[in-house]
């Protein structure tokens, strides 16, 4: 199979096979560029591999395209980025990483590799999976081998074709060199919908202990990347039947199971999860919805019953429970973004939130709804009303259809509500308009208890609807609850 037509259509090609002639070094694309070029996938991630100075021919292409050179000399490695344009003709970005090819080793406690200069097949055979094992000549001059010519010693392109993961060389050795491959195995056919050959799987199941050397960095990159696949679930269940979840998870695995008392069961808690972040997925990719906190969106629905488990209870009368358990799971987000090396910043906020009030929508509709309540709700979601919506709507995953459309008409409703209320009060930036200074010097109070509990009772009677939120109301409600405590006006601010 010849593919110089298609590396015709982009202009970084005809660069570097110019100055790979140049130079005489023997040069490929490899790796996933060529996989999805093979399956049609956009991709903007060139790696060249050269039989030689894969520095010299990074330079040396930087050069001829007028961009810097990112040398990283430790590894042998180059890195440059330019625009180009691809096939539609539209500008578009590529970063390019050149590396001369290479052999390497490996010790048993450590997934740093011992390097040494290869041949192209000693490259292609240090390659975690045969489908990234292709390769596809650059040189236009000499060379064995014809520009554009797919060079593909382990049968990726059947192996694309028969939709499956497998390793170029023994497994056993494959995953103990690089235990993240074992990761990275799950994530590719996550993101592809392939299926891992049955070696291949076992051979996870046998050495899945080693992740435990690998940073949990790199395992959290790879799980991430699993989390924003098309079918998350999917790539979920394989890390569970291979053993590796309980090793990076545990609190997840906590989930599953279902426990039978006096005929009552529950559902079992490890796939209902694992549906609500499909249809989070689903949600995402049908209309759009937060796309941009896409990420975290699905983290919310990854965590938003992770505490059931600690919060599970038998009743005789009502059967399980589970009270609380929004709460304690919210509280347990920052350590498990801990854990995971996830950011400790607005992103793991914003997780923490949408578990912590993942009931309150689906509260509203099993009732007489309030305006108190939904300005409460508007109050305490803030700007991530859409997705707290978004997962509740998501976390409906009854089998029975008509309930299920029953649950989101309901949702329907709800959302017109707040939509109503929130351009009527404007709550969704609500600061209550009596701050904490203004009852300092309305009473001459210190920074105390008292100013924070006159604070918090004004708050609640804007929110109960007692008061607009304006000065000239709440300033006399004020004046009034003080009195109700003893305290004398030290100041009144005239506020007409």
């Amino acid at each position: 199979m010849n593919f110089s037509d298609t590396l015709d259509k982009n202009p970084i090609f005809e660069t570097v096979a110019r100055e790979a002639d140049a130079l005489g070094l023997p040069a490929y694309v490899i790796g996933g560029f060529v996989r999805d070029l093979v399956l049609g996938r956009p991709s903007k991630d060139i790696d060249v591999v050269c039989i030689g100075s894969g520095i010299a021919l990074a330079e040396a292409v930087g050069k001829a395209l007028k961009t810097n050179v990112s040398v990283f000399p430790n590894f042998g490695t180059a890195m440059l980025r330019t625009t180009q344009p691809a096939e539609n003709q539209n500008e578009q970005a590529w970063e390019v990483e050149f590396v001369g090819a290479r052999k390497e080793s490996y010790r048993a406690e450590s997934r740093k590799p011992i390097v040494e200069n290869g041949t192209l097949e000693d490259d292609q055979n240090r390659r975690d999976f045969t489908i990234n094992a292709m390769g596809i000549s650059l040189n236009r001059k000499g060379g064995d081998v014809a520009y554009g010519k797919l060079i593909d010693p382990f049968d990726g392109l059947k192996d694309i074709k028969r939709k499956l993961i497998r390793t170029p060389l023994n497994p056993d050795i494959t995953f103990s060199d690089d235990p993240l491959r074992m990761m990275r195995a799950i994530r590719f056919a996550s993101q592809l919908g392939f299926d891992i050959e049955p070696d291949t799987f076992d051979a996870i199941v046998r050495m899945n202990e080693r992740i435990t050397i690998v940073s949990r960095e790199r395992v959290t990159d790879e799980l991430n990347k699993i989390i924003l696949s098309p079918t998350p679930s999917y790539g979920f269940k394989l890390l569970y039947h291979a053993g590796l979840l309980e090793r990076i998870f545990p609190e997840l695995i906590a989930l599953k199971g279902v426990e039978t008392i006096e005929g009552k069961g529950h559902k079992d808690n490890f796939y209902h999860t694992l549906q609500v972040l499909d249809n989070i997925a689903n949600r995402i990719r049908k209309d759009g919805t937060d796309a941009e906190n896409e990420l975290w969106l699905r983290w919310s629905a990854l965590l938003h019953d992770i505490a059931k488990p600690a919060t599970k209870r038998f009743d005789q009368k009502v059967g399980w429970s589970f009270h609380g358990h929004e709460d304690l799971g919210a509280r347990w987000v920052p350590g498990i973004f801990r854990t995971m090396k996830l950011p400790l910043n607005e992103h793991m906020r914003f997780v923490q939130k949408l578990v912590r009030l993942h009931l309150r929508p689906i509260a509203l509709t099993k009732e007489q709804i309030t305006d108190s309540a939904l300005r409460r709700l508007l109050f305490d979601a803030g700007d991530d009303l859409e997705g707290l919506m978004a997962l509740c709507r998501a976390d409906i995953t009854s089998k029975n259809y008509e309930k299920v459309q029953k649950h989101l008409r309901n949702f329907d409703k709800v959302e017109r509500k707040l939509h109503d209320l929130e351009e009527r009060d404007k709550l969704r930036s609500f600061q209550p308009v009596i701050t904490g200074e203004l009852i300092m010097e309305t009473f001459g109070l210190p920074p105390s208890r008292e100013v924070g509990e006159l604070k918090t009772v004004m708050r609640e009677a804007i929110l109960d609807g007692l008061v607009p939120n304006s000065l000239d109301d709440a300033y006399p409600f004020l004046l009034a609850e003080g009195r109700k405590r003893g305290l004398t006006p030290k100041i009144v601010k005239n506020v007409e």
